[in-house]
Formats: C-alpha cells, sequence, structure tokens
C-alpha cells in the first residue's frame, strides 16, 4: 500500500496531495476525504458530491516508474479500479470511454489524471471520485452509487484503505502499453452496440468499435462511417 493520509475536508484532493509530496523520495502517497467542495472532473468538468456518503481519493506515484505511454497509464488505471469495484459489487463494470467507471448502465466513479512536477519529479496525480452511500442524485440521472445498485452498505474509511492496497499493488507491476490497450477494449462501455450520438448537435445512430492507444475512440457512425474522436467531440447519449 501507500502512505495514506485522511483529511475531514478539502476543495480537491489532486490538489491537496501537492502539501503531502515534501520529500525528494516521496512516492506511492494518497490522500482521501469523505468532504471534497470543489473537485474537478476531466477537461474542466465539476465533480459534485454529497459530504460523508462518497470518496474522494488521490494517489501520487512518480512517472518515471512507468514506461508506458500517459494514455496507456490512464487506460490502466481505469481497468484497475474497474475491476476492484467489480470485486465489490459482484457484477461486470464497465468503463465509458474515457473517464467514467459504469455500473448498471449507470455511472458510479469519474477518474481524473493529471500530470505535475513537484519538487522536481514528474508525478502522476491519480484522482477519482466513488459514489458509495450516496441514495438522491436529483438531475443527474446518468449516476447512481454502490450502495443502490447493490444493496451493499461499506465502511468508507475501510472502502479507501482496500482501495488503496488494490491499486498500489497493481501498479507495480504494469503490462505491455498493447496489453492495456486490449484490457481496455475488452471492458469498453457499448462497444460494438447500436448506441445514440450526438455530434454537432445532431443525433445519430453509432457503434462504438475500440479505443485507440492515442486516447481516441473509433466509433462508426450511420451516416459518416468509421472515424476517430478525442473527448468532447461527441458524446454517447446511450
Amino acid at each position: 500500500m501507500s502512505q495514506l493520509f485522511y483529511v475531514n475536508e478539502c476543495s480537491s484532493t489532486n490538489d491537496e496531495i501537492s502539501k503531502f509530496l515534501l520529500y525528494e523520495n516521496s512516492d506511492f502517497i494518497a490522500v482521501y476525504t469523505f468532504n471534497q467542495t470543489k473537485g474537478r472532473g476531466q477537461y474542466g468538468n465539476t465533480w459534485s458530491s454529497t459530504a460523508e456518503k462518497n470518496l474522494a481519493y488521490t494517489l501520487a506515484v512518480k512517472a518515471e516508474n512507468f514506461t508506458v505511454s500517459d494514455f496507456m497509464f490512464n487506460y490502466y488505471t481505469a481497468i484497475v479500479i474497474s475491476d476492484f469495484l467489480a470485486n465489490l459489487a459482484e457484477n461486470p463494470v464497465k468503463i465509458k470511454w474515457p473517464n467514467d467507471i459504469v455500473l448498471k448502465n449507470k455511472k458510479i466513479v469519474g477518474i481524473l489524471i493529471e500530470k505535475k512536477k513537484i519538487n522536481h519529479h514528474n508525478y502522476f496525480i491519480i484522482g477519482a471520485g466513488f459514489n458509495i452511500l450516496q441514495e438522491t442524485f436529483g438531475e443527474i440521472s446518468n449516476a447512481s452509487s454502490l450502495l443502490t445498485l447493490t444493496g451493499k452498505s461499506f465502511d468508507l474509511h475501510e472502502f479507501a484503505l482496500q482501495l488503496d492496497i488494490f491499486l498500489a499493488e497493481k501498479l507495480k507491476s504494469l503490462p505491455s502499453g498493447e496489453e492495456i490497450r486490449k484490457l481496455f477494449n475488452r471492458k469498453l462501455f457499448r462497444k460494438d452496440e447500436i448506441s445514440v450520438f450526438e455530434k454537432d448537435k445532431k443525433r445519430q445512430n453509432g457503434i462504438i468499435r475500440q479505443a485507440d492507444e492515442k486516447g481516441e475512440l473509433w466509433i462508426e457512425l450511420e451516416d459518416e462511417g468509421l472515424q476517430s474522436f478525442f473527448h468532447k467531440e461527441i458524446k454517447l447519449l446511450y
């Protein structure tokens, strides 16, 4: 496991983590809270969470320890987190490209991985928000929690500890980039299924075919054929 720290409240665990990276050899340092007030999502999105019901967790690891590309590191992190949750939920867990974890068609985790230089070292800052005990989500119809989807309640501190142990162990040795890409595609949400997408404010049917080594998603659109997209260029409506 990493060195794991708990804070009662913070604006964002991805920002808070820098306070714990105090030494030249700091590595595998993690921080968590159940009250994150200004969580960030991918590409400037916000991540809202009910206090004392969910977990905000961030792990910092030195980037120099990994030889795979940043995209493959992101993919692998999503794979590991989805495996951890599948074990708890005793149900298949999917990855909704590029950074959401989905159980029973509902988002239960959002991941934000940043690369930052701190104390002369580049770090991967792995941030994840877990919906665990929250029971209502207002207008966010595509979100849910482990409690509502499985009927299981969890001790939040124990959840954070077990997550930390699992993630740190899996990050000790990564598969090859190609193997990671294959694993990611096996878990890809709605892969090879007809789905509805929104592109340039127009809706059309399409089929997700694969996520590639550059972090792009290949979709076979009904009107435009097979194309690749980066995040925010197209929206999966289900």
